[in-house]
């Protein structure tokens, strides 16, 4: 029998905590073109990925923030017999300095999504630190199954610190950062560049990360058919990720890092999350046993958010509120 993160596959639980009043509106109407399940049934996938109305690819217009950032894209080598990879580079202009580099995975349930999905937010960040981000490009389940995506993403960490002096970067001052799968994958590496002697991370930002493929907690079970991401598209993501094996003893702690069994000798890691979401109780229960295991972690339960609904949302005072808290945490890990 496999046990659920909770301890109990029959915990019970009560009714779905509210909604933030302020995005109930916001989220009736990305339910029209984003309903909670969407994802639970993959022969949708083709069709999902063709939808003219779903995520938009950012232009470089955008990521440039009138000069303020270099935009390239440059191809670099990836896993041992594998593609290349396309790492999305943006560097603020003008400087002269080797910068702090925030490395970024995207979301997208790892079935969707490229690597400017999820820039603009980081580029909020960068600007305030004169940092550079470069955002990796990996291959998408369920075409590339794990561990394909995350050595897609360790590959472009691995390079972007060896060359850290072409890029003009400081590999000194280099942390992880990403949002849902992209926050499970930003965790995974964090836990691979302890365990592989890697680049020697400063931190991990992990904003409502999927890292559990159980898909079994109270939170999870809560929130069936609610929300923007419930636990039938969850499941449908990391079925695509593991295929037969999710939810077994067999799954990697590098695809679902809730499955590690020592969380001690990571960096420091900001890690929030929507308490009207599917990954509240994962999230919680992961800074958890970073604390039990003598590590560093600030984490941020937003009462009434929905998952991804800073991103979705942004206007929001919530969501104003949770793009705020994550820049003090950067500026005290870069002063450190």
């Amino acid at each position: 029998m496999t046990i659920s993160p909770s301890g109990s596959p029959g915990v019970p639980v009560g009714p779905p905590p509210p909604f933030d009043a302020e995005l109930v509106p916001a989220l009736r109407i990305i339910n029209e073109k984003l309903p909670p399940g969407l994802f639970g049934d993959l022969a949708n996938l083709a069709t999902i990925r063709q939808d003219p109305n779903g995520l938009a690819r950012v232009p470089d217009e955008e990521l440039t923030r009138n000069g303020r950032f270099l935009v390239e894209e440059r191809a670099v080598p990836g896993p041992p017999g594998a593609p290349d990879i396309s790492l999305l580079i943006c560097r603020p202009a003008g400087t002269t300095g080797a910068t702090p580099v925030i490395y970024h995975t995207h979301g997208g349930g790892m079935v969707i999504g490229d690597n400017r999905q999820g820039v603009p937010a980081m580029l909020d960040l960068a600007q305030k630190v004169d940092g550079t981000v470069v955002s990796v490009e990996y291959r998408l389940a369920p075409e590339t199954p794990h561990p394909g995506p995350v050595e897609d993403c360790y590959a472009g960490l691995v390079w972007t610190v060896a060359h850290a002096d072409d890029l003009g970067v400081d590999p000194a001052r280099v942390l992880v950062a990403g949002a849902s799968a992209g926050g499970g994958l930003a965790a995974a590496l964090a836990l691979l560049a302890r365990d592989r002697g890697g680049p020697a991370l400063i931190g991990q930002i992990l904003m409502c990360p999927m890292l559990d493929d159980r898909n079994d907690t109270p939170s999870a079970r809560q929130m069936r058919g609610l929300g923007v991401w419930d636990q039938a598209s969850n499941g449908g993501g990391w079925t695509a990720l593991l295929g037969q094996a999710r939810g077994t003893e067999d799954v990697s702690p590098y695809a679902a890092p809730a499955r590690a069994d020592d969380l001690s000798g990571l960096p420091p890691a900001f890690i929030d999350v929507g308490s009207a979401e599917t990954f509240r109780d994962e999230v919680v229960t992961y800074a958890s046993r970073i604390w039990q295991a003598g590590g560093r972690a600030e984490l941020h339960v937003w009462p009434g958010g929905f998952h991804g609904f800073d991103g979705l949302a942004p206007h929001a005072t919530l969501s104003q509120d949770a793009a705020a808290a994550r820049l003090p945490w950067l500026k005290r890990i870069l002063s450190d």
